[in-house]
């Protein structure tokens, strides 16, 4: 039987949850130099190389008994019902927001044409006017990054022995460093006029994962959930440098693997599993449907003005909430959605 890794199921945990974090300060402070969580975009970039690894974990040692078929109805199977979920609630809290600009309003039969193209993945008509590829659901971007992966990974990384692997690791890490530094951050990738840095966002982590996995070389620590979760606290919190998108390229390239390793390669205790467990299984939900919440704030707070308290008091109710409604959408939804599109298309497999 193969291991299980629960340090890395609680790291994906612990990296969505500042993500929401940060996304919910966003609505305050759209300049992240002067952002609470600066970095904590780089969540995304963690996603993507915890992503290679678990990919190579799971299918690799699969090929000679699986279909380049059967592999994509899995991963389908594990991503799509929250993309359909969550493109369906983005389409809804757009039409119903009450404090969205007039301007932005468009008509019924548009937003049903635009929830049929978002619930494919699909870029979208842009309906906010911020220039996301996914106006309706805006983490979504990251979701199309992760299934180009996937595509590059049955096309491309199967085949790939170490040393090809290490060249294309290499190449995009230059090619990541060199986007990073010359933007500043590696916060883009989301929009239209962005779109070529998801792609850069996206390859070096992936393929660093996936060669992580393979080369099997492992880093045992005590309280390694611990130490390696408060390591993304301490880097998504850093400040600004004059270099950052040096530093934040160095945090993807240098740092992220040393967390993963560590991560898969230590043991848990015993009092942290039913914590790692809950924070992977809500991870997933929790990253892919807290933003049409993040919507709402941002535009009741330029509506209303309200007090900081008020802001504060709101931020920390929404928060509670997507953990709810995220839980809520894995056990009554997603988990029994999968299980039987798992017994309808997988079961001979």
């Amino acid at each position: 039987m193969k291991p299980h890794y629960p340090i890395l199921d609680g790291l994906r945990g612990t990296a969505a949850i500042m993500v929401v974090i940060f996304h919910l300060y966003e609505a305050l402070y759209i300049d992240y130099s002067i952002h609470p969580i600066h970095h904590g975009y780089l969540a995304v970039d963690f996603f993507f190389m915890l992503s290679g690894f678990v990919i190579g974990y799971a299918y690799d040692d699969r090929w000679g008994k699986m279909t380049t078929w059967h592999f994509f109805k899995a991963r389908l199977i594990r991503l799509h019902p929250m993309v359909i979920f969550s493109t369906i609630l983005g389409a809804i809290c757009f039409w119903f927001d009450p404090y969205i600009e007039a301007k932005y309003h468009i008509d019924f039969l548009k937003l049903i044409g635009i929830t049929l193209i978002g619930i494919t993945l699909l870029p979208t008509p842009d309906v906010r006017g911020w220039d996301e590829t996914h106006s309706l659901n805006g983490p979504l971007w990251s979701l199309l990054q992760e299934y180009i992966a996937n595509i590059l990974y049955v096309f491309i990384g199967r085949y790939l022995g170490k040393m090809a692997l290490w060249i294309v690791v290499i190449a995009t890490s230059v090619w990541l460093a060199y986007a990073a530094n010359m933007l500043g951050s590696v916060a883009s990738g989301w929009a239209y006029g962005n779109f070529w840095m998801g792609l850069t966002r996206m390859a070096f982590p992936f393929f660093a994962g996936l060669l992580l996995f393979r080369a099997g070389k492992l880093i045992s620590i005590p309280k390694a959930y611990l130490l390696c979760s408060l390591a993304l606290v301490v880097i998504f919190m850093l400040p600004y440098f004059k270099y950052n998108g040096l530093f934040e390229a160095a945090c993807i390239i240098f740092i992220f693997p040393l967390i993963i390793a560590a991560g898969a390669g230590s043991s848990l205790d015993s009092k942290w599993a039913k914590l790692c467990k809950f924070s992977g299984d809500i991870s997933y939900p929790l990253y892919i449907i807290h933003y049409p919440g993040v919507y709402y704030f941002l535009y009741w707070i330029n509506a209303t003005k309200p007090s900081p308290t008020k802001m504060l008091t709101v931020g920390i109710g929404l928060f509670i909430l997507f953990i709810t409604v995220a839980y809520a959408a894995l056990k009554l939804y997603d988990e029994p959605v999968r299980n039987w599109l798992k017994q309808k298309f997988l079961r001979k497999a």
